[in-house]
């Protein structure tokens, strides 16, 4: 297991303009080898454009890890009671009323998953981790897809945001 950290501010042109990004500090934990994985500095600059599109401003927080299958099925089911391991968990954080803070919370990104998915729907893997990491993302900062009208403001926003990072429609 290895944890690499991404905390310099970075300029990205794309889905954010040509303004500099919201400034984030992004833990990336791999808990499998790191093999054909992205570096951090991808998941840094792909949080920081999410973070830019949805208008946060303020300097942020988050980890996210990257998981193999067992660790994400026991996520899922401890969390969401559903016992299959899923692409990305969301962990927004909780804190008590009057605590400011730049935390947002935790994203667990299950390896197999991923590629799986990108193989079935052959899109660029590292395409579908871009596209993960976005969605799970804007989920940290209250966005959902429970009902129709949610959804589509959500995928109208992540496929904005990735056509800003060069990834095709994801949908």
């Amino acid at each position: 297991m290895s944890t690499a950290r991404a905390g310099r501010p970075s300029r990205s042109p794309g889905a954010a303009g040509p303004h500099r990004t919201t400034v984030a500090m992004v833990h990336v934990d791999y808990a499998i080898p790191r093999r054909g994985l992205p570096a951090p500095v991808s998941f840094k600059r792909w949080v920081e454009v999410a973070l830019s599109a949805a208008r946060r401003r303020k300097p942020a927080e988050l980890s996210i890890r990257i998981v193999d299958a067992r660790e994400g099925r026991a996520l899922n089911r401890q969390y969401r009671d559903r016992d299959y391991a899923t692409n990305v968990l969301s962990f927004p954080v909780e804190l008590p009323p009057g605590i400011a803070s730049p935390l947002l919370g935790d994203l667990a990104i299950c390896a197999p998953v991923v590629v799986r998915e990108a193989r079935e729907q052959g899109k660029a893997l590292r395409d579908h981790y871009a596209h993960l990491t976005v969605h799970g993302v804007l989920h940290l900062l209250g966005f959902d897809h429970q009902g129709d009208a949610e959804a589509a403001r959500m995928e109208k926003l992540e496929t904005r945001i990735l056509a800003g990072l060069g990834v095709p429609d994801p949908w």
